[in-house]
């Protein structure tokens, strides 16, 4: 049973709505009690129209640095692929500030192959885009630590992705959180493995926040994710019209 006390968080997809709605659920979520709001990294939607109404991710989470005033914000996730490392974290270090240390950096290999194709980055392979990603994260922490002024904490990194031989090595090496997809039983496998790649770079699994999707229920999967140490449970919502009934499900869920 991990220490950390549960939050709740909310994956506003920028799609499929104007940029009014996004901002009027923005700030209903924070209102809720959500401790997180993220939005994500793509330039198309990922469902529905595949051409349909879609706005891009870090200009607008300065937009919500601005307009919220509690709850942390990120992406779940940044695609390593977009922006030249150095220059993400100079634009993670901004929203920082202007946030008052509420940004937490998720980040990504990448892997929607229409974003590539249509904004002309190579997409190349996963097994590469994973070994870029894995170039981009000390050349980040090394960007951290030049800028003036500084980022105004230790910006928390979340790594999303389940997969076992690479990603899980660089949640052990350089996340603070790491983000996950799947089931109960999945989960504890994953769990299993990114905790002996902890122990084989020298760090304690303890230090690592479980973060992982959920919908529906609580009753049906809360407790269980819980026993397994996940204390970060993000649901998620897409335009037009953003149902937070979910959100409010896990939101009572965390509070009882």
């Amino acid at each position: 049973m991990t220490s950390r006390p549960v939050r709740i968080g909310l994956q506003l997809q920028p799609q499929h709505a104007d940029y009014k709605t996004i901002r009027r659920t923005a700030a209903e979520a924070e209102e809720l009690g959500v401790d997180i709001l993220f939005n994500w990294d793509h330039f198309y939607p990922l469902y529905g129209e595949p051409e349909g109404l879609h706005f891009e991710c870090w200009t607008m989470l300065a937009a919500w640095a601005e307009q919220t005033s509690r709850v942390e914000i990120g992406a779940l996730v940044t695609c390593n692929s977009y922006r030249n490392p150095e220059l993400l974290a100079d634009m993670a270090r901004t929203v920082d500030h202007i946030s008052d240390g509420r940004l937490i950096l998720g980040i990504g290999s990448g892997w929607f192959e229409k974003d590539y194709q249509e904004y002309g980055y190579e997409f190349g392979t996963a097994g590469g885009r994973l070994d870029n990603l894995a170039e981009a994260l000390p050349r980040i922490e090394s960007r951290f630590a030049k800028l003036n002024p500084a980022p105004t904490r230790k910006i928390p990194v979340l790594i999303g992705g389940g997969g076992e031989k690479k990603t899980l090595r660089l949640v052990a090496q350089h996340a603070d959180i790491w983000h996950s997809f799947g089931d109960v039983a999945t989960i504890e496998r994953k769990a299993g493995i990114l905790r002996q790649h902890c122990a084989d770079v020298g760090r304690d699994p303890a230090e690592i926040e479980l973060s992982t999707a959920v919908s529906g229920d609580p009753a049906e999967s809360g407790s269980a994710l819980r026993d397994l140490g996940v204390s970060l449970f993000t649901v998620s919502a897409s335009g037009p019209d953003y149902d937070l009934s979910d959100l409010r499900a896990w939101l009572a869920w965390r509070d009882s």
